[in-house]
């Protein structure tokens, strides 16, 4: 494997880890502070406005735009961008700037990529974007693109390992991460958009341009393997595709993992069918279509040689990447998960602190039935925990599937989609019940292998004695343990607290009592 560079310093602009709830509890926040940031890409297929709630481990997204502008539609057989796409481009800009006036954004950042990279005229049109966006514009070189989609990938995963490949409408940017860093990255002219200019439109001869391409990166072989971390537009297109074909049960992208072989026999699919035929093309946009069989080719190519483990795909790349060189050491180093588990706790539950609580006294019950949890295991109770009170506002007969829906589907990075479903499902029942279903519920858990359900479901029991003892407020907890003691699941009340212990939560006691394989027992704290 490469020798990997440290994460480059950081840029002055970063929010401190000690600054993030005054920033949440910040009158008007969204949008109207200094601490937000937008960042503007200007690709060679898409032009993108990205507003963020602050520069942090797991920022949130305020907004989020594009406009299909193809500004790298020509420029591999003319050598200058589309009068038409310039055109289409600087509107987008305006309309941009117009954005982050009204939402009063603190600092804009905008990047340009492979098609402002190559075009005779693209100094020109960057001096136009510049003027229209109201900001100085940073064109970025492919090697450092490479390392900020790199950075993107690292800032979205738990601890990746293997080869990121970024795939636009000009180039495709190559890259190897381990432990936190990047290797030397590599750019080639094979994005869908530059393909399909430089093959005209020919599969055939684009495949023969692919194979000379890669055929000269040293980037393929530290793929063998390893997990291969597909990103872009087009890739994701296809994933959406793929998803549909195999009617899978979780409609998020990010994390969606596949064997080499899976995708290997679908993006073969793609090269050589009519994508008419496939189920819900119409997810994917006009403007993207023309491409599939391009990047399909492309990430064929990148299989047959580099051989990876499995392919997944990130929904984090170069913008992504550019907040995360901009994190403190230590923030960069904090999990992803856990902060932003922690912020909907902030901002969701009745009273954030009962979290901290009910964390200790489940790892108690676990722990002392001889359930210990490694480092996996434990991060994810955690969320579990911090994400268990966030449905309380929505009526009591949809708590569990309006939770389990936010849970699936929420922004989080540092999570696969096994990680997803447990967290969502363990909500789901905390509030609807350990023998309750529904068919989101049903298709989530075929996502779980048998031992991680019995774990979610002991969570839930868990819960739902907690809730009834504590209504989500801190400080009653801690004040009437539970843990098991040979057959016994033994629950402590101390004098003043004894009136809590009414039937229905014996009667979840003793539910949970039966999941652990123990008795109930209640006695003096």
């Amino acid at each position: 494997m490469e020798n990997l560079s440290p994460i480059p310093a950081p840029a002055p602009f970063r929010v401190e880890a000690d600054a993030r709830a005054e920033v949440l509890n910040a009158p008007g926040r969204l949008g109207l502070g200094a601490g937000t940031l937008a960042i503007v890409d200007i690709g060679s297929n898409s032009v993108r406005l990205v507003v963020y709630e602050m520069v942090a481990r797991a920022p949130a997204q305020v907004f989020n735009e594009k406009e299909m502008a193809g500004l790298g539609r020509q420029v591999a057989t003319t050598g200058q961008l589309a009068k038409d796409a310039m055109e289409k481009a600087i509107a987008a800009l305006v309309r941009f700037r117009i954005l982050c006036e009204a939402m009063h954004v603190g600092e804009i950042r905008v990047i340009a990529t492979a098609a402002a990279r190559y075009a005779s005229n693209g100094p020109e049109f960057i001096a136009r974007a510049e003027e229209a966006i109201g900001q100085p514009i940073e064109l970025i070189s492919g090697d450092r693109e490479a390392v900020l989609s790199g950075l993107g990938v690292v800032s979205g995963f738990d601890n990746p390992d293997g080869v990121v490949g970024d795939l636009g409408g000009g180039s495709l940017e190559l890259i190897s991460i381990a432990r936190g860093g990047v290797g030397q990255g590599a750019s080639v002219p094979l994005g869908g958009l530059a393909l399909l200019d430089r093959s005209k439109n020919s599969l055939r001869l684009a495949e023969k341009i692919v194979k000379d391409e890669l055929d000269r990166l040293p980037q393929i072989a530290a793929m063998k393997g390893r997990d291969f971390y597909a990103v872009g537009g087009t890739w994701r297109a296809l994933a959406t595709l793929h998803q549909h074909q195999v009617h899978y049960p979780l409609n998020v992208m990010h994390g969606y993992t596949l064997s080499a072989r899976d995708v290997a026999d679908f993006v073969k699919l793609v090269e050589k069918a009519d994508l008419t035929g496939l189920d819900s093309i119409d997810s994917v946009s006009s403007a993207r279509r023309p491409l599939l069989a391009y990047g399909a080719l492309v990430l064929d190519e990148l299989i047959k040689r580099g051989k990876p483990r499995a392919v997944i795909i990130s929904a984090q790349g170069v913008r992504e990447g550019l907040l995360h060189e901009q994190l403190a050491p230590e923030e960069r180093a904090a999990d992803p998960l856990l902060r932003a588990a922690r912020d909907y706790n902030h901002l969701r539950a009745r009273d954030p602190r009962h979290a901290a609580e009910l964390i200790a006294w489940s790892r108690a019950i676990l722990e002392t039935a001889g359930l210990p949890e490694d480092e996996p295991s434990a991060r994810l109770t955690e969320s579990v925990c911090l994400l268990s009170d966030i449905g309380w506002r929505a009526h009591p007969d949809y708590r569990g599937e309006q939770s389990m829906n936010v849970i699936a589907h929420a922004y989080f990075t540092g999570i696969d989609h096994v990680g997803r479903a447990f967290l969502a499902l363990a909500i789901f029942h905390r509030y609807a019940g350990l023998k309750s279903t529904s068919p989101t519920a049903l298709a989530l858990r075929a996502l779980l292998p048998q031992p991680i359900l019995e774990r979610a479901l002991l969570l839930a029991a868990i819960f739902r004695v907690a809730y009834l003892l504590s209504a989500g407020m801190a400080g009653l907890l801690p004040r009437m343990p539970a843990t098991c003691v040979d057959g016994r699941l033994i629950l402590r009340f101390p004098d003043d607290l004894r009136a809590l212990a009414s039937d229905r939560v014996i009667g979840r006691l003793k539910q949970l009592a039966k999941l652990l394989g123990r008795e109930v027992e209640i006695t003096r704290a």
